[in-house]
């Protein structure tokens, strides 16, 4: 317990009251930049619409809000902004994370997650993201105070959407979600959580279709988002149904496994695997699906960097991690990364091939036209966690096809659109919001630039990046 906690028992005499504030340490401590006015001079900019990259750019910041974008040679700095040399430097819009869970994986027997209302807000925003969707709650409550400190000023963190509880039939294997037993069980679900602030909801693994459907309908009339990881409801019946965003590409699509039957998800994992991995994504099946996403405006929410763990990921990556989490999260992901590297060479082969042709759907996805989106899903195997997955996700796209300057607008526009919020977020345009990822180095050429986070603009306030990973080294795991 920190000591600010422990003051604030003491001062209440040890009543059992609640202490006046959640003891953390305040935002100062890792803000940067707060004038009203900044002038970033100089600097490369990747506008996060997808077009190429463009050097010697000025981007002046005034009252939260983009007020001037264009050639430095050209541009007007108000007397007596910040001036900062962005000479060496690429300035990117704010991450964008759709798929980005405010818990994380713990260790057996049975498989729960922990929440991480500290560390997990902090490692978003120092990786770069200025605005998660949370895309499933296991502590709703925990969400949306987390949201709240967070927009108060009490917490470090980027903006949060937030979405509701997993809405599921009975899951055998997650002790911490519950079951909708009707449609009206289901209906009444999407109206409480929407009038407590919920922006969207989330279908999971085994729900019923007639649950899914009054879920659905229910969530759109209350503008609310649906986002969906099926197993009972295959991708083409789901976006038929309604369905804002599938997530986790092709990974957990069951219509193509043998022995599927309809409502159900009874179908093995392995069997589940192969049918992924073996879909011939530009053949009629493949097409048919993306065709069928286009159709009726799908969103795809990628999640690479979580799926990377099946196969390894590089120590590289994993180490990032090690690095800021505590000694037990490092023996768990360990204990896990042990188990998969000793695994026999075949089942070794079908995590590849099932990785590589969900990364093939995904690039085919996007060059169709689709809106794809990303977010690491810090659980699963534990090779991934806030912020660093971002980065991840991004380098793994370009990995697959696609150029740094496309993956860049995959993390950001995108992300804003399925949000619904392209007119605020999203590319450094002006009159939109001054979120925007200072990095030193230059992503449009080498892409593991992207990781060299220097300070992350939200609404205008420069934060550090360093000092908030800094700040979280030893907790990642704990809280």
């Amino acid at each position: 317990m920190n000591k600010r906690l422990i003051a604030a028992f003491l001062a209440l005499g040890l009543t059992g009251q609640t202490p006046p504030n959640l003891g953390a340490p305040p935002p100062s401590a890792v803000i940067t930049y707060k004038q009203p006015v900044i002038a970033i001079e100089h600097v490369r900019v990747i506008d996060g619409t997808g077009a190429s990259s463009r050097g010697d750019q000025t981007i002046v910041i005034s009252h939260g809000r983009i007020a001037a974008a264009g050639p430095a040679a050209s541009a007007h700095v108000p007397d007596g902004a910040k001036i900062i040399d962005g000479q060496g430097y690429t300035l990117t819009p704010g991450f964008i994370g759709t798929h980005d869970h405010l818990y994380y994986s713990s260790g057996g027997p049975l498989f729960i997650v922990r929440e991480m209302p500290y560390s997990f807000p902090r490692l978003y925003l120092a990786g770069g993201v200025t605005t998660i969707r949370t895309t499933g709650s296991v502590e709703p409550y925990t969400d949306e105070r987390v949201k709240a400190a967070v927009d108060s000023g009490e917490l470090v963190g980027p903006h949060i959407d937030l979405t509701t509880p997993y809405m599921t039939g009975y899951e055998p294997g997650i002790i911490q979600l519950g079951t909708l037993r009707s449609p009206q069980d289901g209906r009444r679900s999407v109206d409480f959580w929407q009038n407590r602030g919920f922006t969207s909801v989330k279908l999971y693994m085994d729900i019923p279709r007639n649950i899914a459907q009054a879920v659905i309908d229910e969530a759109h009339k209350l503008h609310m988002k649906v986002l969906a990881h099926l197993c009972s409801i295959g991708y083409e019946e789901a976006a038929k149904m309604g369905v804002d965003s599938l997530e986790h590409g092709i990974f957990v699509d069951t219509e193509f496994t043998a022995g599927k039957d309809p409502d159900e998800c009874n179908v093995t994992s392995k069997a589940q695997r192969e049918a992924v991995a073996s879909l011939d994504v530009n053949g009629p099946k493949g097409r048919a699906l993306i065709a069928t996403l286009l159709a009726h405006h799908v969103a795809v929410s990628s999640t690479l960097a979580n799926f990377e763990g099946s196969i390894p990921p590089p120590m590289r990556v994993e180490q990032r991690m090690f690095d800021v989490e505590d000694p037990d999260s490092v023996a768990d992901v360990t204990k896990v990364r042990n188990v998969i590297l000793s695994r026999p060479a075949a089942a070794a082969a079908l995590s590849r091939k099932e990785f590589d042709n969900d990364v093939k759907f995904e690039i085919a996805f996007y060059r169709a036209g689709g809106l794809l989106t990303q977010g690491p899903d810090p659980t699963g195997y534990g090779a991934t966690t806030a912020g660093f997955g971002d980065q991840r996700d991004i380098e793994l796209l370009v990995q697959g096809g696609l150029t740094p300057e496309q993956a860049i607008q995959v993390a950001t526009l995108n992300g804003a659109k399925s949000l619904g919020r392209d007119k605020t977020i999203g590319s450094i345009a002006v009159g939109k919001n001054a979120d925007l990822v200072l990095i030193h180095g230059n992503p449009a050429k080498d892409i593991d630039d992207i990781e060299n986070v220097v300070t992350v603009f939200k609404d205008g306030v420069g934060y550090d990046s360093a000092a908030i990973i800094t700040s979280v080294k030893g907790v990642v795991g704990r809280q």
